[in-house]
């Protein structure tokens, strides 16, 4: 294994597991496999790019800490030589971490002495000029992203934001160095005072030119766009092919998950549910057991092939309603716990189409999918919309998965993500 990446949420491990297997054309990727969770054996040797997804984003810094140390040591054992703390490309954290913590705890157990921060993701609209971060050409905390549940972004000035979260001086590669190429980079993120140094990038080009800069990083942090330009390296060395599109296809009955909050999310819903069946998940109820995972079951069964979706989701107004009467952790913990009892037994009983929006709920659905078949990978198949490939686990009679960010995806992605999965392209 080539490059090892310990990814703080499941839709986020699925997104740069699919830029390193998909490369830039024409050299390709690399042979690239998703874990949901540190596995407890050796990896496949023909695997070169490991993707281990946590759910360290939202948890206590301690715990984040002492998973990612954990998903490190067994990537090392895996013969790594290049690492990756993969986060969200709106930079999801709070003034107390977890982003700042977990790369300190990475960058001394490797003993990194300059370690870049770029969440930028153009293609998806995620850019950083002179430190700030723009979604879709709005400053962060103007994005929506301030009315996140769990972690708020209330300042666009990422190098403030992460320098509230480390003890280490934070520093910034501007856009102007940054468009001196592979060269200007190096020298200007070598030549920095601090050890954290937060990247400037505007455009796919200069992702690929911090590709170039950083081909003998120890450590890299950012969202998946700064893998873009990092195979290249590798192949460069090698005759490696990706294997990662080797995907032909999952035909049978189909569910769709919806825990994300995200305008995007919630307007995905409103589309499908024109022309599909859905199922709005009344959160008092789980709270009081009276909507179970037999309540989600029994809707999906009572909806075969009309591709049914069920959903919680909420304005941001409603949603600190209902943390505010029943407590965040309690209702996280409650939905968490009811998309994964759902998928589990989805799995079990003859499922091969998942379908999955939201960070936490992708996390919940993956490992409980994994756990049903005993399955310890994900293979990465074909790009359904920028940053959300098909997934598929399991061998003799695999499922097919989507893990989708709240923001991502077209407003048809539902239907899509379906129609590839069946299709295999």
């Amino acid at each position: 294994m080539r490059i090892g990446v310990i990814a703080d949420d499941f839709t986020g491990a699925s997104d740069i597991a699919n830029t390193l297997a998909k490369g830039v054309q024409p050299e390709g990727g690399l042979r690239t496999a998703q874990f949901p969770g540190i596995p407890t054996t050796p990896a496949d040797e023909e695997i070169e790019a490991g993707v281990i997804s946590l759910k360290s984003r939202t948890a206590p810094v301690e715990e984040a800490v002492a998973d990612s140390l954990r998903a490190l040591r067994w990537l090392k054992d895996q013969g790594c030589r290049q690492f990756i703390f993969k986060y969200c490309s709106t930079f999801d954290s709070t003034r107390q971490g977890n982003i700042g913590p977990v790369a300190e705890a990475l960058a001394n157990e490797l003993g990194a002495q300059k370690v870049v921060f770029c969440p930028a993701f153009p293609t998806t609209g995620r850019t950083v000029y002179h430190g700030h971060l723009f979604v879709l050409g709005k400053l962060l905390h103007e994005s929506g992203m301030e009315n996140h549940p769990l972690t708020p972004m209330t300042d666009a000035n990422i190098k403030r934001w992460l320098q509230h979260q480390t003890e280490e001086a934070v520093g910034l590669v501007p856009v102007n160095a940054v468009k001196q190429g592979s060269e200007g980079i190096a020298a200007a993120w070598q030549n920095a005072d601090e050890r954290f140094v937060i990247g400037d990038a505007i455009s796919d080009e200069d992702l690929l030119a911090w590709g170039e800069a950083l081909k003998d990083a120890k450590l890299i942090t950012g969202g998946s766009g700064i893998a873009l330009g990092l195979p290249r390296n590798f192949l460069r060395e090698t005759s490696s092919k990706s294997a990662g599109r080797a995907f032909t296809g999952i035909a049978g009955p189909a569910a769709i998950l919806a825990g994300s909050c995200s305008g995007a999310t919630r307007g995905q819903i409103e589309i499908h549910a024109k022309s599909h069946p859905t199922f709005a998940i009344d959160v008092p109820g789980v709270i009081s057991g009276d909507v179970t995972a037999q309540s989600l079951l029994d809707f999906f069964e009572a909806h075969p092939d009309q591709a049914p979706l069920v959903y919680s989701s909420g304005s941001p107004e409603d949603v600190r309603a209902i943390q505010g009467q029943f407590g965040q952790e309690a209702v996280a913990e409650k939905l968490d716990n009811l998309f994964a009892d759902t998928a589990r037994e989805l799995a079990e009983t003859g499922y091969k189409r998942l379908v999955v929006a939201g960070g936490e709920t992708s996390g919940a659905v993956a490992k409980a999918v994994s756990e049903a078949l005993g399955s310890p990978a994900m293979s990465i198949g074909p790009e359904i919309d920028p940053g959300v490939p098909v997934l598929s686990i399991g061998k003799s009679e695999p499922i097919a998965l989507a893990l989708k960010s709240g923001n991502f995806g077209a407003p048809d992605f539902f239907s899509k993500a379906l129609r590839m999965m069946e299709a295999g392209k």
